[in-house]
């Protein structure tokens, strides 16, 4: 077991389940405005990319405009973002330990208002990195090593924890250690996790608090 300083989570996908509430607007959009079906088990590679990107993957021209519209879709869709099962207390548990708890996303920081803010988990959230604090995102390390910055901590006493393969290189990038929230993985395809987290509480059993 290791004990860490600082442990970074991802937003969704690990903290925040945010699946359906964003893929099945982006299903709409893409039928609406590009003309054909996705199946949603097609757009699932795209969880792992920022949001804009993702629109100028899909091959759509005017990204501000698509995006923009997929974000009132995803707002107005009946099934906002969740929290993962026991992930609150986890992160309770760690900052009442000592453990400084921070988030690196590419989420937009309005996005983060909406979905994160009204799950209380603020108060325990010491630094936030979001799509708009950094010009590179995952699979690059920069938001990951502008936490370490902002937090003025060495990225070799930080774990992130992540879902998926772009978290995976960035973190390896930043030179931390990587942790996998398998309860949110789609893939597990060329990850080679330090740690291998199958639900929340296996935070609080494999790191050393």
């Amino acid at each position: 077991m290791r004990r860490y300083k600082c442990i970074i989570f991802d937003i969704d996908g690990t903290i925040l389940n945010t699946e359906r509430m964003n893929l099945i607007p982006l299903q709409r959009l893409v039928r609406e405005e590009l003309g054909f079906e996705i199946a949603y088990n097609d757009l699932l590679k795209y969880k792992a990319y920022a949001g804009k990107r993702t629109i100028e993957e899909l091959g759509f021209k005017d990204i501000e405009k698509a995006y923009n519209k997929w974000v009132e879709y995803v707002n107005s869709f009946e099934e906002g973002a969740t929290l993962y099962e026991d992930i609150y207390e986890v992160i309770k548990t760690l900052s009442s330990k000592g453990i400084i708890c921070a988030v690196a996303s590419s989420k937009m920081r309005k996005q983060y208002e909406i979905d994160f803010n009204p799950t209380g988990l603020n108060k325990y959230i010491k630094c936030k990195v979001l799509a708009e604090d950094t010009e590179r995102h995952k699979p690059y390390p920069d938001p990951l090593l502008k936490v370490t910055e902002i937090l003025d901590i060495p990225p070799k006493e930080c774990i992130y924890i992540g879902d998926t393969i772009f978290d995976f290189k960035a973190t390896k990038a930043a030179g931390m250690d990587f942790g996998l929230a398998i309860w949110g993985a789609d893939s597990l395809e060329g990850i080679d996790a330090d740690f291998n987290f199958n639900e929340p509480k296996d935070i609080l059993k494999e790191i050393d608090l």
